[in-house]
């Protein structure tokens, strides 16, 4: 794959330096269940971050956070040097059009065609024109190995190929920060590897700063270049992949990756 197929997300100086998001002192509860507790992590721009962690650590609630589908309860997000958390409602927009997700569910809209799945948020939050919204479109799903795929409905689509579909939604809208929220839990196993494949790619391939929620180890060492261990809402481990997974420090991590590897 080249380059030239997912031009590179468009940042400013400042972003392309160092740090992109930041979380400072962020809780979050659900009733009586703290799930994030006082929570302090960044993310330099570019880097692929990996959340790994029994389930109910709060892993999946940093990108629903990230994602302004779910509001913190006490401290603040910063996306590319604009605050997520607490701002207006115009700024949360602004900052939103920086950040793509691919969710567990594929979501997509059963009525569309697979490109107009694709052009349509481009076109209505972007303001691109339908004729470059249809040429990026079918240039990610190229990408994907979808290209003949435009003008059928999710429907008449694998698991794995619906998933890919997701993907090439979620860059379509050039976004600088890319969520993954565990993509490949509700694939058959057979089509695991082709969805992993074509993000190990994009990891590869481009400058997209990624944050990676998953149960899939081999695939969160080779794109890593830094791993987070949660428990009860905290990091209670962090460092490189062969780190993490050849010489852990605590115990905790260790018995989490003995039943997971």
């Amino acid at each position: 794959m080249s380059t030239d197929t997912i031009p590179n997300p468009e940042k400013d100086a400042s972003a392309s330096a160092g740090e992109l998001i930041r979380l400072d002192q962020v809780t979050k509860r659900f009733g009586s269940n703290t799930v994030l507790d006082h929570l302090d992590f960044s993310v330099d721009a570019g880097k692929h971050v990996t959340l790994i962690g029994p389930s109910g650590s709060g892993k999946t609630t940093i990108l629903r956070l990230l994602m302004t589908l779910l509001k913190p309860d006490e401290g603040t997000i910063t996306v590319d040097g604009q605050q997520l958390f607490p701002a207006s409602d115009k700024q949360v927009r602004e900052v939103r059009k920086k950040i793509g997700m691919v969710f567990q569910q594929f979501n997509l809209f059963p009525n569309m065609t697979v490109l107009r799945n694709i052009t349509e948020a481009p076109v209505t939050v972007l303001g691109m024109s339908k004729d470059e919204a249809v040429e990026r479109a079918k240039g990610l799903l190229d990408l994907v190995g979808l290209a003949d795929k435009c003008d059928a409905h999710p429907a008449q689509l694998s698991g794995g190929q619906q998933q890919r579909v997701a993907i090439a939604r979620a860059l379509a809208m050039r976004p600088q920060v890319l969520l993954l929220d565990e993509v490949t839990s509700a694939l058959d196993p057979e089509l695991v590897a082709g969805v992993l494949d074509v993000l190990r790619d994009i990891a590869r391939s481009t400058d997209i700063t990624m944050l990676c929620v998953t149960h899939e180890m081999n695939f969160a060492r080779d794109i890593s270049d830094q791993v987070l261990m949660f428990d009860l809402g905290r990091i209670i481990e962090s460092g490189p992949p062969e780190k993490i997974f050849s010489d852990p420090e605590l115990d905790r991590t260790r018995e989490f990756l003995s039943a997971v590897l």
